[in-house]
């Protein structure tokens, strides 16, 4: 999931580069919204592996 995040980072700021303005608002747009549920899933898997009591 972090890898769609970071593709669509480099796909807006490409076409940030190139002048898009609406393709690059809407990538980055998509990249933020991966990102953010990348990191949550990944503070539920670390509570779920520190509450079953092993260590991290």
């Amino acid at each position: 999931m972090l890898r769609w995040a970071l593709i669509f980072l480099v796909i807006a700021l490409i076409a940030g580069v190139l002048g898009f303005g609406g393709i690059a608002a809407g990538a980055a747009q998509i990249a933020k919204i991966i990102f953010i549920v990348f990191i949550v899933l990944f503070l539920i898997g670390l509570i779920m592996h520190v509450a079953r009591g092993r260590s991290v």
